[in-house]
């Protein structure tokens, strides 16, 4: 906690990318690893300024079902990205690992969703460089869309088929009752309205799946009070796209350095046919281009439904360093030479 007003001018003075932020990390470490030992490195300057940080937690899990020592991003798949935070990367790199070949006590280094051109990679480079085994796994192609200054720009960009889709689909569901969009930034109506989100969401194939936000205390926990947080510091971004005051599409948004983040979306599968997911894209992008915004980051993987309104990609990577051992060297074998040579040899004797 003491490190949060540095850390964050820090995030601010390079990447200002909000899952880097000093309050996000926290807030997920506290539902997601409550109790863990955080291991958090960070460098100096000769002044004594914070100029890198690199949020890390220890576990012992296994590895091809090998129990190892792990070095752990602060990140999962609620993370969205994740990367080393450092004024100079060069510097922070070659600093980090040689204090954790120096340190020892962990068998692999974890850090998840890198986004392509992420300090992180500087990292994973001298980590390489410096005779350590390393790997790396491309894990989400996440669309995103560049935001013109006028939604009749915008609308030009978009195939003629598929907005022609969506008009015909506003017909239909019109047709079934009246239609209303709604954005909830906070206030009173604040968890009366992330209920409903809640509730959407778990309505569809992520409630049967259970992978919906409510379902799990650890989740539910997180994006409650990711929610509140943003909520205090005017982030927040909850949309809803409603049928006679009913909601039937719903997203949990944030906004932040002029771009808008869909953490979670949400729409009744009963009105599948009327498309109430993409009707509701329609209104936030409208929203966020006369908000002024730059971006729309649909997060996540890549879907058929996202590249409707996007051909543009941002790629993220699983970055691997193994500790410069004879056990870190056979666990980094077994993983990126030998796993993918027997999975090669298994697909060409089923062909």
């Amino acid at each position: 906690m003491a490190l949060e007003s540095e850390w964050n001018a820090l995030v601010e003075a390079t990447s200002n990318e909000l899952f880097y932020r000093h309050e996000f990390l926290r807030i997920w470490m506290d539902n997601f690893v409550p109790g863990v030992s955080p291991r958090v490195l960070t460098l100096r300057d000769a002044d004594g300024s914070l100029s890198a940080v690199l949020p890390l937690w220890e576990e012992r899990t296994t590895l091809l079902g090998v129990p190892v020592r792990q070095l752990s991003a602060a990140a999962n798949a609620h993370s969205c990205r994740f990367d080393l935070v450092a004024k100079a990367p060069d510097l922070a790199a070659a600093a980090f690992v040689s204090h954790l070949r120096s340190a020892g006590g962990w068998d692999v280094l974890r850090l998840t969703d890198v986004p392509d051109g992420g300090a992180a990679w500087r990292l994973h480079a001298v980590a390489r460089e410096s005779g350590l085994p390393v790997g790396e796994w491309e894990s989400l192609n996440s669309p995103y869309v560049p935001l013109p200054a006028t939604r009749d720009v915008f609308q030009k960009t978009l195939q003629s088929k598929f907005k022609a889709n969506c008009r015909r689909r506003r017909r239909k569901l019109e047709e079934k009752g009246r239609l209303t969009f709604e954005r909830v930034d906070g206030g009173l109506g604040l968890e009366g309205a992330l209920e409903e989100g809640f509730l959407l969401e778990q309505s569809g194939w992520k409630g049967a799946r259970g992978t919906a936000m409510a379902q799990d205390a650890r989740t539910r926990g997180f994006y409650t009070e990711l929610a509140r947080d943003a909520a205090y510091r005017q982030r927040l971004a909850l949309y809803f796209l409603r049928l006679d005051g009913r909601p039937v599409a719903f997203h949990f948004g944030l906004e932040y350095g002029g771009r808008y983040f869909l953490l979670k979306p949400g729409y009744d599968e009963g009105l599948r046919e009327c498309s109430p997911g993409q009707l509701l894209v329609d209104e936030v992008i409208g929203s966020c281009i006369d908000r002024g915004l730059r971006e729309f980051d649909f997060l996540g993987p890549d879907m058929v439904w996202k590249r409707d309104w996007t051909n543009e990609v941002r790629r993220h990577t699983w970055l691997y360093v193994f500790n410069d051992s004879p056990f870190g060297r056979a666990l980094c074998a077994a993983k990126f030479q030998w796993g993918p040579a027997v999975k090669e040899v298994v697909s060409r004797w089923r062909r």
